[in-house]
């Protein structure tokens, strides 16, 4: 896949990740293409140490990436200032 991929796939799976995980950290479109981009990095991680092989096909990329998105921002939101009013 070449890097214009990567921007799509990471995008849909930035967007998909943040409708599933609530909070306020990484919205907006550039924030959901690099959380995106990073959870294809850490889904891949995972389904290679669960020893699920590579993902073949666009449906199956974003299927890890969006799992990957999901685990980055729980992570995010986790380490988030919280605001004390």
């Amino acid at each position: 896949m070449d890097w214009i991929g990567w921007i799509i796939l990471g995008f849909i799976a930035g967007a998909l990740s943040g409708a599933v995980v609530g909070g306020r950290t990484a919205r907006g479109c550039l924030p959901n293409v690099v959380v995106g981009i990073l959870g294809a990095i850490v889904g891949g991680w995972i389904a290679q140490q669960l020893q699920f092989g590579q993902a073949q096909g666009f449906l199956a990329a974003i299927i890890v990436a969006v799992i990957g998105a999901i685990v980055v921002r729980v992570i995010l939101e986790a380490v988030s200032p919280r605001d004390r009013r």
